[in-house]
This record gives structure tokens, C-alpha cells and sequence, in this order.
């Protein structure tokens, strides 16, 4: 039987993924109480990234482009909360998403990391309503693993 979250994802257009596997030494969420760290996400489709490299301002010259990033961001989200369901088993367990770390893979100059995370922030809003908002940083970093434009980790409340 598919939960209310599962189907709230289902009426936005969204599938939630298979658990997407850690590529070092590390387990993709830890369950601590009635919190779940989950390990920084990266956009992985299918076991693949669907673009590498950095963003800039505007994209070209080899660069990612804000809008696309940001929708990459989402399925760093989704990928988050695939991490979720398999340390909870029902995402209808999340009380709150608490906190959300965005990492910006940037070119020197570019300095629109919140907008990329927005993608992130706005689609555990569209989920989960006033319980998808959360405390947030977004950085900007010279490199990510994989060459992974965007990685989103976070922290959600659960209840029992």
C-alpha cells in the first residue's frame, strides 16, 4: 500500500527512486532517535549522473546553468528521501524536514547557490507543505564527487 507521502510525490509527477548506492565508505542515512541523517545526495539517475562539471552564471562555455542545476537539485532531494525510506521503511513517519546543506560544484565568480538549492527547498515544500520548511545553507564549492554539479544532505525529524 503506498503511503501519503508516496502518493503526494506521485500526484507532483515525481517516482521515488531505488536507493542510490554510496560511492566511498560511508551508508546513505543513519537513523539516531527520532532523526535521520542522511549523507550528502548527488543527482543520480539510473545509477548515472545526468551532468557533470560546474555552474556559472548563465551556462555555455562548458558550464551548467543555473536552471539547470537547480533542477538537479531536486533529484538530489529525491535521492535524499529514497535514503529516508530505507532507514524508516514509510516516509509517512517524517514529522519535519529540520535542515538542508546544499554544495554548489561553482565557477569562481558564480554566487547563486541559494537559487540552485531553492530547487531543493521548494520541492520538500511542494511534498510536505509547512513540514518540508527548514533551516538551510547553500555553498559553493570548487569540486563535488564524480564531477557532481549539486549534493544535498539533510536532517529530518520522525516520528515513531
Amino acid at each position: 500500500m503506498t503511503g501519503r507521502i508516496e502518493a503526494r510525490l506521485t500526484e507532483l509527477g515525481y517516482t521515488l527512486p531505488q536507493l542510490v548506492p554510496p560511492v566511498a565508505a560511508y551508508v546513505p542515512a543513519v537513523l539516531d532517535g527520532d532523526r535521520v541523517w542522511v549523507s550528502g545526495q548527488l543527482p543520480m539517475v539510473d545509477g548515472a549522473l545526468p551532468l557533470t562539471g560546474r555552474v556559472g552564471s548563465s551556462g555555455g562555455d562548458g558550464l551548467i546553468s543555473p536552471a539547470e542545476a537547480n533542477g538537479l537539485a531536486r533529484i538530489c532531494a529525491l535521492n535524499a528521501l529514497a535514503a529516508v525510506r530505507s532507514v524508516i521503511g514509510d516516509l509517512d513517519r517524517i514529522r519535519r524536514i529540520v535542515k538542508v546543506v546544499g554544495f554548489v560544484a561553482s565557477e569562481p565568480a558564480f554566487t547563486g547557490q541559494p537559487l540552485v538549492i531553492n530547487g531543493a527547498s521548494e520541492f520538500f515544500g511542494e511534498v510536505f507543505g509547512p513540514a518540508g520548511q527548514h533551516a538551510r545553507s547553500a555553498v559553493g564549492v570548487s569540486a563535488l564527487p564524480l564531477g557532481a554539479p549539486v549534493e544535498v544532505e539533510m536532517i529530518i525529524a520522525i516520528n515513531p
